[in-house]
């Protein structure tokens, strides 16, 4: 198979599981909260087809909710951690001399602290919840962003054409925007890529560990954790199906960023 067909095979993998968990509402056969205790531990067959759980949910119907909860919170958080990285790594790029040393050693001493224990503390704080988790991914998460925002407008700020145009008097916040974050943004669209399936995993681990989005919200971090005990009696297609999206989810988002990594890829020869 060619780059190019890769690349748009995993494209439309990962367009259909956003538009099923998206629109989880149009696709869902039964409501997501809706308990059958008659049903308890069916398997996947007739009236439900992924299933149900020890309440006599629909396995499928959470399986769509959870996923828009997640890929949500994963979107948003990286949302956020795009717009820090930007602004902390644009003002130390652009400003340079001491303020971007400052700003760097501060940069460098947050990146020394695992990325989990930021995680765990900004959790005991905040206790949870959906937006509580974009918040906290969010702003654990703009590192890898600033430096290469850094790095870009320190390379970009000496070219001819921003020389051009501090020369002709162009105001700083056009010169910013439109010659040097413009510029920018190929190598910032394949790190938020990336961003994006280290966000899904923070969240499914977390409420796998049952510290993440509490219980009552569905999500495949929440479904996983929840069936840990259903798989020890044979009730398989309660974890199995959650945790098939969360691989292919991840799995796809990190194959289109290597694709849109190497510049040598992005045409896509045969």
């Amino acid at each position: 198979m060619t780059q190019r067909k890769m690349f748009v095979f995993w494209c439309s993998l990962l367009g259909l599981i956003v538009i099923l968990t998206l629109f989880a509402g149009s696709f869902s056969s039964h409501p997501v909260n809706e308990m059958d205790m008659d049903a308890v531990y069916s398997p996947p067959g007739d009236g439900h087809l992924l299933g149900t759980d020890h309440l006599g949910r629909d396995v499928f119907s959470r399986l769509l909710e959870g996923g828009k909860v997640t890929l949500i919170v994963a979107g948003l958080s990286v949302l956020l951690s795009f717009i820090i990285g930007v602004v902390y790594g644009g003002i130390s790029g652009y400003a340079g001399g001491w303020t971007d040393s400052v700003m760097m050693r501060i940069l460098e001493a947050l990146i020394s602290i695992p990325s989990l224990v930021l995680v765990l503390a900004f959790q005991a704080i905040m206790q949870g919840g959906m937006w509580g988790m974009t918040f906290i991914i969010g702003v654990t998460g703009w590192f890898t962003t600033a430096r290469i925002v850094r790095s870009e407008f320190i390379r970009l700020k000496d070219t001819e054409y921003v020389k051009m145009a501090k020369m002709f008097g162009t105001p700083v916040w056009r010169i910013i925007t439109g010659h040097l974050l413009r510029n920018s943004l190929p190598p910032l669209f394949v790190v938020t890529i990336f961003n994006l399936a280290g966000a899904v995993f923070i969240e499914v681990s977390l409420s796998f560990l049952g510290i993440g989005i509490p219980s009552a919200i569905p999500s495949w971090g929440n479904m996983l954790y929840n069936a840990q005990n259903d798989l020890l009696i044979g009730a398989w297609w309660i974890g199995v199906f959650p945790g098939l999206l969360i691989f292919l989810t991840i799995l796809s988002i990190n194959f289109i960023g290597e694709a849109l990594k190497d510049p040598r890829r992005r045409r896509f020869h045969a």
